[in-house]
């Protein structure tokens, strides 16, 4: 397809028809990945996601995301031991009927994704000049999630899994990686191979909880 640009030479853009069941088949087979193969990355694959990532939209084009390779074993320990404790207070707030079925799941890939990665916004950052954030300065996470997002896909085209350990002390993990304290937690991820590749979310096949069909509110 080709377009004149206002102030500009015709461009060819991509068309995308023949891509369109392609890319529904990678937003059915994205999952959140909690078991994986202890099977190395290629060096050369993350910094290509993480190229890909930073094409995200973002808010003012501040680009506030702020990617953290953890691989020092220290601090891996230490995200563990924060994970270790989260998780068991989690389970002694479900309720009697479900806590058994959540401790029969394995809520973190921790111990055997070969790489870790962690994302935090910048909340202020001084790219964007502040476009769009005085009246929603929340934008700024908003806009660090889509990045994660894009991560997301992109790892599974590669038949990499990806998978959001949360259940963490935002404050502690961010001291743990000797990170400015002004950087907003979004999420700690584990990347690497996935153990089981399946279209349904774990989550539903061990009966946790079921997809429900989008609900539209109209006014």
């Amino acid at each position: 397809m080709t377009v004149s640009a206002p102030d500009g030479p015709a461009q060819v853009l991509p068309v995308f028809d023949a891509f369109e069941d392609a890319f529904a088949d990678l937003i059915r087979w994205r999952r959140d990945v909690r078991h994986f193969r202890r099977d190395p990355i290629d060096p050369e694959v993350l910094p290509k996601l993480l190229d890909l990532a930073n094409l995200a939209p973002s808010v003012g084009l501040s680009q506030p995301w702020r990617f953290v390779t953890v691989d020092a074993p220290d601090r891996r320990a230490a995200v563990r031991a924060i994970f270790a404790a989260c998780n068991a207070q989690a389970l002694a707030a479900q309720s009697p009927s479900r806590s058994e079925r959540y401790a029969r799941l394995k809520l973190a890939g921790l111990d055997d994704a070969p790489c870790h990665l962690a994302v935090f916004a910048d909340p202020d950052p001084q790219q964007g000049h502040g476009l769009g954030r005085q009246t929603m300065p929340e934008t700024a996470a908003y806009s660090a999630v889509m990045a994660l997002h894009t991560l997301w896909l992109a790892a599974r085209c590669v038949g990499l899994g990806l998978g959001w350990v949360s259940i963490l002390d935002a404050d502690r993990v961010r001291a743990a990686l000797d990170l400015p304290e002004h950087w907003q937690m979004i999420g700690y991820v584990c990347i690497g191979y996935p153990a089981i590749n399946s279209d349904t979310p774990e989550l539903e096949r061990e009966g946790w909880e079921h997809r429900q069909p989008v609900d539209v509110t109209r006014r």
